[in-house]
């Protein structure tokens, strides 16, 4: 791929370029928030479905596994239906899924009902990582992929912050059902949005791409043939450990915080509110550190070590309420800093036509440590040891670190990151 010289940066070429750039990560990133925003429409209203069916603490949390057990492997074979037959049809499906499964939620009749929901919704959700960064890595310029994965990251940690705020507002206001009636219409409403703007998700991309129709012929005989890179491995460990850390915080951490520090209940929530939003602002910071592909692994050594020494910090030290959601804060900045190198990392690591199969999988990691970590963390707490919470916390971003730099060592080279 030639290079782009300084002098053409201004050119007309180079600016129809920029545009449409933005717009395939502009529509990327709209339905990657949907999925997430998705993700927590479910546990927000636990107080209203727990007493319409009777349902104990463990019957409301394997909702959520079921969602992710199912995301979890479906995502993996999702990456093969991606490489065959194109992102853009699968990201419509996945949206049906998510649209059919809320309407569905929101109608279930008993528990066995909303358990076979969550699966029609693991289903959908699992499509998003493979289809994603199938897109961008085939249509946005190289010099544009560590903003890009930035603004992908940061529409995932909005829909998370959004989703509360709508289904409880709406529940209140009426009724659970209602709430995920309305979760069914606006996922509706993204998919229409996404099929009127197709041709931004679709068809060819830049010169250079990774996933031109003649690789993935190409690569047609030998699907499995990733699964022997040594990297694709190495990515999984690394997101598996992520996800830990992320399941962690969004879980149990902030309740830990309370005890050790006497925080109130509103700064628990408050707590978390502050690290995604904090998160988001560190994945604008990561993705302008990222002009040089080639720093991915320093990038996320930086962001993963602040991380860990704050998380280490709210273990071991005293604080005074107010403050323990500023370091909650600066935790989620440290670890947004280093979630556009950690996607970058992925794409270094992946051979030509395989991107959504090696997403697939690695992702798959991502689901789950979101299964492990609550069971893991919650036990710690059971036995009272919140102490040991942040500072498992702590371990597990100090791993990030180790891991982070483990791809980058087994990657394919240099090469990858300017070529793929």
């Amino acid at each position: 791929m030639s290079a782009v010289h300084p002098s053409s940066a201004g050119t007309p070429a180079a600016a129809s370029a920029r545009a449409r750039d933005l717009r395939t990560i502009s529509f990327v990133s709209i339905a990657h928030g949907g999925s997430h925003f998705c993700q927590l429409v479910v546990p927000p209203l636990f107080p209203w479905i727990a007493p319409a069916f009777g349902l104990t603490n463990t019957q409301l949390g394997l909702l959520m596994s079921v969602f992710f057990v199912v995301s979890g492997f479906g995502q993996a074979l999702a990456g093969f239906v991606v490489d065959r037959h194109g992102p853009e049809r699968v990201l419509f499906g996945g949206l049906a899924l998510l649209a059919l499964a809320a309407l569905g939620l929101g109608a279930s009749p008993n528990y066995a009902a909303l358990l076979v929901f969550m699966g029609v919704a693991g289903l959908g959700n699992c499509v998003f990582h493979p289809v994603d960064f199938s897109i961008l890595n085939a249509r946005v310029q190289p010099e544009r992929l560590g903003q890009a994965y930035a603004v992908h990251g940061i529409s995932g940690s909005l829909g998370w912050a959004l989703a509360p705020v709508f289904v409880v507002g709406i529940a209140a206001a009426t009724s659970w059902r209602v709430a995920l009636f309305a979760v069914a219409a606006a996922a509706a409403a993204l998919l229409a949005l996404v099929v009127w703007q197709r041709q931004w998700l679709g068809g060819p991309g830049p010169v250079g791409s990774a996933d031109t129709p003649a690789s993935r012929q190409r690569s047609a005989s030998s699907d499995f043939a990733f699964l022997r890179l040594p990297a694709v491995w190495a990515c999984f460990g690394f997101f598996l450990v992520f996800a830990a850390a992320l399941g962690a915080v969004q879980s149990f951490a902030p309740a830990a915080a309370s005890h050790l520090h006497g925080i109130s209940a509103e700064q628990v929530a408050l707590c978390l509110s502050a690290y995604m939003v904090s998160g988001a602002l560190g994945m604008v910071v990561g993705g302008r550190l990222l002009a040089d592909p080639q720093r991915s692994a320093r990038v996320a050594a930086l962001g993963f070590g602040l991380a860990a020494l704050v998380a280490l910090a709210i273990g071991l030290a005293s604080w005074p309420p107010a403050w323990v959601p500023v370091l909650a804060g600066v935790v989620g900045f440290g670890a947004g800093i280093a979630g556009p190198s950690r996607d970058l990392l992925v794409k270094q690591a992946t051979p030509p036509g395989a991107t959504g199969r090696v997403y697939g999988v690695v992702y798959s990691g991502l689901d789950a440590g979101l299964v492990v970590a609550p069971l893991l963390f919650g036990v710690l707490m059971d036995a009272g040891l919140y102490r040991a919470v942040w500072l498992g916390v702590a371990a597990l971003f100090a791993l990030l670190i180790a891991t982070a730099f483990n791809v980058r060592r087994v990657s394919p080279g240099p090469r990858r990151a300017s070529a793929a």
